[in-house]
């Protein structure tokens, strides 16, 4: 099986350690297990006694009941047993795919989004179709397009709500038509919801899986929930066939997840409102810092995101997005993500859901930077 790189994992794996102003993280200032349990009231002592008294044998193999209940609290229809615990959410991705996904199978994805999304099915050989989004339709799809590519051969459309990388955000009336459009195919739609509940207002977000009956929902403890060390993610569907080969492909390449990943879990989606409660505060604090920062910088601009962690930021300069991001990251230690890990030229991607400090230093520095070109 021969894969592209993935070219936004490539470039965070060489740059991010030694990055003085990391502003390209995507995850919601991450907390410790220490501020996880202050945060929720729970007793520590309590938890890793009780803990550290469980033998380590394999974990649940469908996957710990109370983690399952936690996660299903997110959801308007979905039960603990339609939900699937996986490594991560880019496990959960993969899993999908190698459950479902044929050699010769029509697909069609959203660019730009993150690389899963097309280059595992076309790894695995299935004809992949991109519907190109862009900042004239504010990042959101166009219907008449997407009708144009679906066709009666089609097996799954794939999306990502919230976008990344530009935080755009598919109302439900968007979704219904999507819904509409697959329905009429008897497709799948896989959305990758992992900046799900991270929105700007009070609205809730919908998933893909509450509003229909071939939605898979794909999201993590990672961006949300602040806990990316757990590698801890999920696939939610009321499809049982999606549900029953999922299983059947775990047993390949999962049996379970890890006993105390799942048990953080618990923990934390036990109290998951007030750990909405200070990232949502954050992201919408952040960004208006973000906002306010793009405006007084004439040689930028960018459609103001409408939910999740990530922006993306065109530039006016005739220089390539590589060499962009890392003479900025040579020049002042300002970590940002090319646009062309995405496939969008002249622009990078912007993680503002990180401490507040560190987001103004590190538009600061870009700033310092943007001078020496002007």
């Amino acid at each position: 099986m021969k894969i592209k790189p993935f070219q936004v994992e490539e470039w965070m794996n060489a740059y991010e350690v030694g990055a003085k102003y990391n502003i390209a993280e995507t995850c919601v200032d991450s907390i410790s297990l220490n501020e996880l349990f202050t945060l929720t009231g729970e007793d520590k002592a309590l938890f890793l006694e009780e803990f550290c008294a469980r033998r380590l044998t394999y974990g649940d193999i469908e996957g710990a009941l109370p983690f399952r209940q936690g996660v299903s609290k997110l959801y308007k229809t979905i039960q603990p047993e339609h939900v699937i615990t996986t490594h991560g959410a880019s496990g959960a991705n993969h899993h999908i795919f190698y459950s479902l996904i044929n050699p010769g199978d029509h697909m069609i994805s959203i660019m730009p989004t993150y690389q899963q999304l097309y280059s595992i099915p076309e790894s695995l050989g299935a004809d992949v179709s991109m519907l190109h989004l862009n900042n004239k339709n504010n990042f959101l799809p166009d219907m008449k397009e997407l009708r144009r590519l679906v066709t009666s051969e089609t097996k799954m459309i794939c999306i990502n709500n919230p976008n990344n990388p530009t935080g755009s955000l598919m109302t439900s009336g968007i979704l219904m038509e999507i819904v509409e459009i697959a329905r009429s195919a008897d497709a799948y739609i896989l959305c990758d919801e992992v900046y799900r509940h991270l929105t700007q207002g009070e609205q809730w977000c919908e998933s893909i899986a509450d509003i229909y009956e071939k939605g898979i929902s794909v999201s993590s403890m990672s961006k949300v929930f602040s806990l990316a060390g757990l590698r801890q993610g999920w696939i939610a569907s009321r499809d049982e066939y999606v549900i029953k080969s999922c299983l059947s492909h775990r047993d390949y390449n999962l049996i379970s997840c890890g006993m105390f990943d799942e048990a953080v879990g618990a923990l934390a989606l036990a109290h998951s409102h007030k750990i909405l409660e200070r990232n949502q505060g954050i992201v919408r604090e952040n960004l208006n810092i973000l906002d306010e920062w793009v405006q007084k910088e004439p040689e930028l601009y960018y459609i103001r995101p409408q939910a999740g962690t990530t922006a993306l930021v065109f530039y006016h300069f005739n220089i390539p997005s590589y060499d962009f991001c890392e003479r900025l990251y040579h020049a002042t230690g300002a970590f940002v993500t090319p646009g062309d890990c995405f496939e969008q030229p002249c622009s990078m991607r912007i993680g503002y859901a990180c401490s507040k400090q560190v987001l103004i230093e590190g538009l600061e520095a870009i700033s310092r930077f943007i001078a020496t070109l002007v």
